[in-house]
């Protein structure tokens, strides 16, 4: 809803805004660089979605040791906890062993670790040796989640430009297909569907101009470096033919979720390097495709880079992520490259 109305608000600012503008596609969301610069009230509710992403991601760990407990809770006593086949990966977790360093362990070197936690941690706890296991198991997984967490401000800018694009396409009744992360099947796309965000990592469809299809997180042999968001005109059964070609790319960009005004600087920094390395590697081929850049967190400093890198040129278009008036601004620009 909020992108519908911004949206609305955007088109009567580009009626004022006039043909003069038209070559710099910023000016159409943008009045000064302050507009750029995250409010207090935006760093505060980025703070709080990812609090709740956190509960979110730490759902299936929390019922997983209720779980636990109620099998550990059938048992006289820990050495016990051997014979339940069932719950053995479950106890290497609350061994301390993540998933990932499970994984580098044989069956036996994991049975160990097993009994070594059993002996020194649960027999010593006595008649609470059950809540000691499930908070151990707990502490693990609480790992887990947060290592999920380091990147979850990238994942919720991805889902959230992609919805933004989508409710773009449906407002101009475009047909559109998206690409499964898991199965990498390609899917015809619907903007009733609620969930296409969360299972996405590349958006098709056609403008006047011709088939469009944008992957994120791709790196082409041309930079050899990941790219947050890529666009060129092909048809998506093409696009891996396509990205060879420096011709058919069409927009370039760094997407950056992060609320945090603390990192703000090193993310910019980042994507700056990102899209100087961009501007190198096409040059040398004579091309120069649009770029742009998008952010969550952008402080004052920032914002004046930023700026300056909009006026000179070297920036094609950019927008902060948590105004929603931007955000519906740069969708329809995408869209319509």
């Amino acid at each position: 809803m909020h992108l519908l109305l911004g949206e609305a608000a955007m088109t009567a600012k580009r009626k004022a805004a006039g043909d003069k503008n038209s070559g710099q596609p910023f000016r159409v969301h943008l009045e000064t660089k302050t507009d750029l610069v995250t409010s207090y009230a935006e760093t505060r509710a980025g703070f709080i979605s990812l609090a709740l992403e956190k509960n979110r991601q730490a759902t299936p760990f929390i019922a997983e040791a209720r779980a636990l407990k109620v099998v550990a809770s059938s048992l006289a006593r820990p050495a016990d906890l051997l014979s339940e086949t069932n719950i053995q990966a479950a106890l290497v977790a609350a061994a301390g062993l993540s998933d990932k360093a499970a994984s580098h362990l044989d069956a036996t070197a994991k049975e160990q670790a097993v009994q070594d936690f059993i002996a020194k941690f649960l027999d010593p706890a006595g008649a609470d040796w059950i809540d000691e296991l499930v908070y151990r198991f707990l502490i693990t997984r609480g790992d887990t989640v947060g290592g999920a967490m380091r990147n979850i401000g990238g994942a919720i800018a991805q889902r959230k430009l992609t919805r933004g694009i989508i409710a773009t396409l449906s407002l101009a009744n475009v047909p559109f297909q998206w690409r499964h992360t898991k199965t990498k099947k390609w899917l015809e796309g619907s903007s009733s569907d609620p969930d296409i965000e969360f299972q996405a990592n590349a958006l098709s469809w056609a403008n006047a101009q011709g088939p469009r299809t944008l992957r994120y997180n791709y790196s082409p042999a041309i930079v050899r470096k990941n790219i947050d968001l890529c666009l060129l005109s092909c048809i998506h059964p093409e696009f891996d033919a396509a990205v060879l070609d420096g011709s058919l790319y069409v927009l370039l960009g760094e997407l950056k979720g992060g609320i945090d005004p603390a990192g703000a600087d090193e993310h910019w920094k980042t994507a700056s390097t990102a899209l100087l390395r961009i501007r190198e590697a096409f040059s040398k081929q004579n091309l120069a495709p649009a770029s742009i850049f998008i952010g969550a967190a952008i402080v004052s400093g920032m914002a004046d880079e930023i700026w300056t890198q909009l006026h000179n040129d070297t920036l094609t278009n950019a927008a902060n992520l948590t105004d929603d008036n931007q955000l519906a601004s740069v969708c329809r620009w995408i869209i319509g490259l």
